[in-house]
């Protein structure tokens, strides 16, 4: 995949809107509950308004052949008229109106304890987020109101978020989750047939063993700190695999990710211009959504079969050529110059000089130290050679490392200036 014919990029923050993005950095516990399915038209999460530009949540249960709890009205959002305000609903509904009665659930884990659930207003909508309650985990995006309006509103959840009621030793509580699938929230709902290796492993977070086989790996703080971030995960044998090689769909998988903890992703919006898919890439495919926006955002679309050959693993130099598009990305989204300044002296590499991405791989050398000899020894980068787990995750976290250094030096230095203005 030379990624300077071919669009590229690369895996969860959220729209998510969880972005949708996922892999989250999460505790993993052990569970003393289960949970059971209920039917997903007899409960309704509901944004309720308690004082000027406030709400909380509220979750309702209908129970079967009782007057109904509530009904429905409009669009974007839809608005609710919470019939059991107006009578007595003992017998007829069900509903949880704190966090006694709710919590996030994921792949089986309760996180009730971890993450408290609020209602933040974002972008037009209240957004149905879970904010974790210790320091180091990641956001999670669970739904949103799709729109703003007076009174009652439907939360939406987002694609792989369903309803379930928390059980023990077989019997069913009156607890509600947001139940969560990792691997159905990176498919967009539906469960991929092959799930990929960056979304299906148990993310490693503080709470968990230690990867097992990175302990002497060169890249083990920047792997570390890509699995805290969320944009890689360890598998659900405590390992890593930092030699296993990337393939064209995760590595876009991975930016997306990447670019989603700087900005808000939305990978369901409408392109401003016309995308031809790729033909070897279709809808139903669990990366196609990223790849879309992917194409339509930063990664250049001059393949002349017009096809990604997605599960072929990428070069050292591809690599570089996608980190270098993300980065300009970024920096154009936070208002940077375009520009990839040096900050550092490039290495004089020995076998790059009739690579395509010579100029590509010394600019990234002088960008952060992102292109590096092949294992950080010598002077050979290897740019044919194909691409590690270790050494991508070690570039995307050096490269959002970078951008954001810069992006806070233009803040400090807009702040400055500011001040001096003042003080004239």
């Amino acid at each position: 995949m030379k990624i300077s014919r071919l669009p590229l990029k690369w895996a969860t923050l959220a729209t998510v809107t969880l972005s949708s993005l996922i892999p989250f950095n999460l505790p993993v516990k052990a569970s003393t509950f289960s949970e059971t399915a209920l039917d997903q038209s007899s409960v309704i999460a509901i944004a309720r308004p308690y004082g000027e530009g406030k709400y909380d949540l509220l979750v309702i249960e209908q129970i079967p052949d009782k007057r109904d709890c509530w009904t429905e009205s409009g669009s974007n959002p839809v608005l609710i008229d919470p019939l059991l305000l107006n009578f007595d609903f003992t017998g007829i509904c069900r509903r949880s109106t704190d966090s006694n009665g709710y919590s996030i659930r994921l792949d089986g884990n309760d996180l009730g304890l971890d993450y408290l659930l609020r209602l933040v207003p974002r972008n037009g909508e209240l957004v149905l987020v879970g904010t974790p309650r210790t320091a180091g985990y990641s956001e999670i995006v669970l739904g949103s109101t799709q729109g703003m309006a007076q009174g009652f509103m439907k939360i939406n959840l987002y694609p792989g978020w369903q309803f379930t009621k928390r059980t023990y030793q077989d019997k069913i509580l009156g607890h509600f989750y947001f139940s969560g699938s990792q691997a159905a929230i990176a498919a967009g709902g539906d469960l991929p047939d092959t799930p990929p290796a960056t979304t299906t492993p148990v993310a490693q977070t503080p709470s968990q063993p230690r990867l097992s086989d990175i302990s002497n790996n060169i890249y083990q703080p920047q792997i570390t700190k890509a699995v805290q971030m969320g944009l890689v995960s360890g598998f659900d044998d405590n390992t890593f695999r930092p030699d296993q090689l990337v393939t064209r769909e995760q590595l876009i998988s991975m930016a997306v990710d990447a670019i989603g903890t700087v900005y808000k992703v939305d990978l369901d919006a409408t392109p401003e211009r016309d995308i031809i898919a790729f033909k070897d890439v279709d809808s139903s495919r669990w990366s196609a959504k990223k790849i879309k926006w992917a194409q339509w955002n930063f990664l250049n679309v001059g393949n002349p079969n017009n096809t990604l050959q997605p599960s072929e693993p990428i070069s050292r130099a591809e690599l570089m050529d996608t980190m270098r598009r993300m980065a300009i990305h970024l920096k154009n989204q936070l208002n940077l110059p375009r520009e990839l300044q040096q900050t550092q002296e490039p290495v004089v590499f020995s076998d790059t000089s009739n690579s395509w991405a010579k100029t590509v791989i010394t600019q990234m050398s002088g960008y952060c130290g992102v292109a590096t000899p092949l294992n950080e020894e010598g002077t050979e980068f290897a740019p044919d050679e194909k691409a590690t787990r270790d050494y991508t995750a070690a570039a995307m976290v050096r490269v959002l490392d970078c951008v954001k250094a810069e992006a806070q030096q233009a803040k400090q230095s807009q702040e400055s200036e500011t001040v001096k203005e003042n003080q004239q």
